[in-house]
């Protein structure tokens, strides 16, 4: 199963049974894509406001916000849903403002590891507060719509 088929199912059992969809299910999902639409929107203005595209951003958070060690060209392209050879564009790019350093492992010369620099840990930094921030205001919010889908 991968990230852009989160509910497919085998092809050796049935379709689960569902529930009618209501008028109340069309407006809470309704407004969880709104909220949705509100936080990216949100997000990207914070992205853009420090100089970074949403794409470039949300690959600096995916390097920082990696809990093992060793994020990798290939990794960002299935964090971000990209083809290896754009996620080596994006590392570039990144590279070229200065927020992201690959090194080559001793053990592994065919792979390259990205680490912040100190300067992309100082940009991630600004834009993530705002987008702590409104992740907190919105979470009520979307728990609420989401539990009215129960």
């Amino acid at each position: 199963m991968t990230a852009t088929e989160p509910f497919a199912s085998s092809p050796a059992t049935a379709p689960p049974q569902r529930d009618a969809i209501t008028p109340a299910d069309y407006a809470a999902l309704a407004g969880f894509r709104y909220q949705l639409r509100v936080f990216l929107h949100n997000i990207y203005a914070a992205s853009e406001a420090n100089g970074l595209t949403p794409q470039q951003h949300q690959a600096l958070l995916a390097i920082r916000g990696r809990s093992a060690p060793g994020a990798t060209i290939g990794w960002i392209g299935e964090q971000l849903l990209i083809q290896p050879n754009s996620a080596s564009e994006l590392v570039s790019r990144l590279e070229a403002l200065g927020y992201v350093r690959r090194t080559t492992p001793d053990d592994d010369r065919r792979r390259a590891v990205l680490t912040l620099t100190p300067e992309g840990c100082e940009v991630l930094e600004r834009i993530t507060a705002s987008h702590k921030e409104l992740v907190v205001k919105l979470k009520p919010m979307l728990f609420q719509l989401l539990q009215s889908l129960d």
